[in-house]
């Protein structure tokens, strides 16, 4: 019998979790714990959520015993994240949040309507959803940091293809090419100077002989160096943006450079040292509040754009590759990639962009959107246009015709794997305790009690 399968034969349950799952009618109270790491819990609704976020895409769903065993292993990620320092953006966090609140608005037409039907107030659904994006970002980076050396050949492609029963081929989900054309919410001349004016001051203070370091612990936005008082490390040439890196070159071992503006924000750069071909410097980074940007002018300017396209006095790839703001895309015609595969064909699926997958479902191949806004990863306002250029229907793998998909698909197998060994060797780092309802699940290949850090949850 043939099933319905992602670009892979099974997903982490952080992967998939895309949906707002505020508990509706519910209050986390009445809720049962049935599994803990260390300070983590699984609720029962989180395993009926993640059991019916299969069913909500016509996906058959896994035996919810595998499903508790995917929640435990995020649980012990994000418990083994904390004890290893792993961390994510705050801003990177407020980007995709944003993008779900804004699409839970088009949804439900007005915030107030949101209130009603959550029986909860604005504030603390998105309290509640920030949690669940935070999570969610921290389990994608432990996947990363887990399965960087994984790598996958045409062999293995052969090899997992030719092993499985012509009569069980996997069955491909529906699959999309889409382009976009972007532009960027811009920053008023205000806001910039009100920037550069702290970074001025930032300078002078350095300059009276406070430590440089510090004050990017406190100040700066780039939270990654930020912790390393601004220390960006060594970077050979031509690895760092052009107005950073040619205005640190030009400084002598300990001198810091005026303001520097580039795709980042705003920088005040000091050099270390140099050696060879790379340089070693430090910066305190300062954006602008991106909650706070007009977003009319970008959409008033895609909206002509659009017109455009529609009576045809402008392809869309033209209009992406002439004015669309996002460097990624624009070179390709706006096409987007599968981060993964690299291919042009988009998985339709929980594995899609939330917001793209919700506009996706409503259009017809060939429509063009209108201009939605959205958030990018390092958390820029945006708006862009979505062009649905082509869909496969869902049908049985075929080895040419699905390479990139089988390749993506052993390609998780073999994470799935990495992840499985990690957790082996990791599992005596941290407490777990599955409740005695489930005694029947051999979560991680064991019954409960068998392994020294697994409590059955009834001492």
């Amino acid at each position: 019998m043939k099933k319905v399968i992602s670009s892979a034969l099974f997903i982490l349950v952080g992967w998939f979790l895309t949906t707002p799952t505020f508990g509706q009618g519910q209050g986390v109270s009445l809720n049962k714990i049935i599994a803990k790491v260390d300070n983590y819990y699984v609720l029962r609704t989180d395993l009926e959520e993640a059991y019916q976020s299969y069913v909500g895409q016509n996906q058959t769903p896994p035996q919810r015993c595998q499903l508790l065993e995917s929640l435990v292993i995020n649980k012990m990620m994000l418990a083994k994240a904390e004890i290893d320092s792993v961390m994510v953006e705050e801003k990177i966090v407020d980007s995709e949040l944003d993008s779900r609140m804004q699409y839970m608005i088009q949804q439900f037409g007005s915030d107030k309507n949101i209130v009603e039907a959550y029986g909860k107030s604005l504030e603390m659904l998105k309290s509640e959803l920030r949690t669940q994006v935070k999570e969610q970002k921290i389990v994608q980076k432990m996947q990363s940091k887990i399965t960087t050396d994984v790598k996958v050949t045409p062999r293995d492609v052969r090899k997992f293809y030719d092993g499985i029963p012509k009569d069980s081929l996997p069955y491909m989900p529906a699959e999309v090419e889409v382009g976009q054309v972007v532009r960027f919410a811009k920053p008023t001349k205000e806001q910039k100077e009100a920037l550069r004016q702290r970074l001025v001051d930032l300078r002078q203070r350095v300059e009276k002989g406070e430590d440089f370091a510090k004050l990017a612990k406190e100040n700066s936005e780039d939270v990654g160096s930020a912790e390393k008082g601004g220390d960006l490390g060594f970077a050979k040439r031509g690895v760092m943006v052009a107005p950073f890196e040619g205005a640190a070159l030009k400084l002598k071992p300990n001198q810091m450079s005026d303001v520097v503006e580039s795709d980042f924000g705003l920088h005040l750069i000091q050099l270390l040292e140099t050696r060879g071909a790379e340089y070693h410097a430090r910066h305190i980074l300062l954006r602008p509040d991106y909650n706070r940007l007009d977003l009319k002018g970008p959409t008033h300017y895609l909206d002509s754009l659009r017109n455009l396209i529609k009576i045809d006095s402008l392809k869309f790839e033209k209009a992406a590759h002439d004015y669309s703001e996002d460097k990624s895309t624009a070179d390709a015609g706006g096409l987007l990639r599968d981060a993964q595969s690299g291919t042009s064909r988009l998985a339709m699926d929980g594995s899609m962009e939330y917001a793209m997958f919700q506009m996706l479902d409503t259009m017809k191949v060939k429509d063009i959107s209108a201009p939605l806004p959205y958030r990018t990863e390092d958390g820029k306002s945006a708006v862009r246009l979505l062009y649905f250029k082509s869909k496969v229907a869902p049908h049985s793998a075929d080895f040419t015709k699905d390479f990139e998909k089988l390749q993506t698909i052993v390609l998780q197998n073999k994470k799935n794997r990495a992840i499985d060994n990690w957790f082996k060797k990791s599992i005596a780092d941290v407490y777990i305790t599955i409740d005695p309802e489930f005694h029947s699940c051999r979560i991680f290949g064991t019954t409960q009690g068998s392994a020294a850090s697994l409590s059955s949850g009834n001492e």
